[in-house]
């Protein structure tokens, strides 16, 4: 793959290393400047973890992937590249690398995430396409999860009037679920299909909360249509909250426990939606000439050494319950940046685990 430079080539090494999540990476980004830095300093940094520094893929090891890719007719979209999304690239835990097939113009477009139950009612489903639809033929970008049920009428409605973002849990290759692979493919060609995972990775469990931040991320506004309680529908109106977004619902039926989901949010606050006016009030515009600083809009604390005396500060406080790091902060009485510098010696030595939510805990 020409495009594919020698720094393309450090950050997808750091990337793949066993033990860097999505935080980390920007961390060390942030304080080393380049990929090749920060893999210079990783061993450094676990030894202050106490532990043994994770291994790094090397070019050769990273390369059957970059080859896949681009024999799929994918590309890599890089934290920082001047094309990544800015609403995505706000989030802490954006990710640190995409693969795309499609037109990337369409994430610059206001994007309204459409998500909800995979055994939805056939009403629920007609109403998802058409809001799809309304939605994309006053120039939103509809984004939803490639699933069943009302994810497949979203993407459908919106892909008859104008464009859609399909965020799949697997690489970029695989389907999932099956019945759906005619339509991946139609919003790999005529819409834009992202996926967080390498190429020939099958959908996990663990990999669908991640797939649900980055449709939330990409959004201004999230609305559910049709969703049980405890559903995946709701973690997207979750983060979707604490990133700050807009969060809206359809109502249903008390009746129906498909409706349950969308209800609950309405009582505590989520805006009813009826129909795709009253989504598009919502959005603020979006001037595509901005001048932005690309995949910088977050930006961590500065990065300080600590003592041993903070590390043994901040480990002390650590156990096998998740804690949020806020807390941490208050409780150690250190300054974020020191806690959030000893909590990256910890992950890259193995000895904590990152939750959803800003949480961790002792492994």
């Amino acid at each position: 793959m020409s495009l594919f430079t020698d720094t393309d080539h450090a950050r997808l090494r750091l990337i793949r290393t066993h033990g860097i999540g999505p935080i980390g990476y920007r961390q060390l980004i942030a304080r080393y400047g380049t990929a090749a830095a920060a893999i210079e300093a990783l061993p450094m940094l676990a030894r202050r973890g106490g532990g043994q520094p994770p291994r790094v893929p090397s070019a050769a090891d990273v390369a059957p992937e970059v080859e896949r890719t681009a024999r799929l007719g994918a590309r890599y979209l890089f934290l920082g590249d001047a094309d990544y999304p800015m609403p995505l690239a706000e989030i802490d835990n954006a990710p640190p690398a995409l693969i795309w097939r499609g037109d990337l113009s369409l994430a610059v477009r206001p994007c309204v995430a459409i998500v909800g139950a995979r055994n939805a009612s056939a009403v629920a489903c007609r109403f998802a396409r058409i809001l799809g639809h309304d939605l994309a033929d006053q120039g939103a970008t509809v984004v939803s999860g490639l699933a069943r049920g009302i994810d497949t009428a979203a993407h459908q409605g919106a892909l008859a009037a104008g464009g859609t973002i399909g965020v799949i849990a697997s690489g970029i290759d695989i389907v999932f679920p099956p019945e759906n692979a005619e339509l991946q493919e139609t919003v790999a060609t005529r819409g834009l299909l992202l996926a967080e995972q390498p190429p020939g990775t099958e959908p996990r469990a663990r990999h669908f909360p991640y797939r649900n931040r980055i449709i939330a991320g990409l959004c201004q506004g999230t609305v559910v249509v049709e969703a049980a309680p405890k559903s995946g529908s709701l973690i997207t109106a979750r983060l979707a909250t604490e990133m700050g977004r807009e969060v809206m619902a359809v109502p249903g039926s008390p009746l129906d426990p498909r409706a349950q989901g969308c209800n609950g949010l309405i009582r505590e606050g989520a805006t009813l939606v009826q129909s795709a006016a009253d989504v598009l009030e919502l959005l603020r515009p979006i001037d595509p000439r901005a001048v932005r600083s690309p995949g910088s809009a977050y930006v961590p604390p500065p990065p300080e050494d600590a003592s041993d005396a903070e590390r043994r500060r901040v480990t002390d406080l650590l156990g096998p319950v998740a804690v949020s790091i806020d807390e941490l902060i208050r409780q150690a009485g250190l300054s974020p940046a020191v806690v959030q510098t000893v909590l990256l010696e910890l992950e890259l030595a193995g000895r904590i685990e990152r939750h959803a939510g800003g949480r961790v805990s002792l492994m």
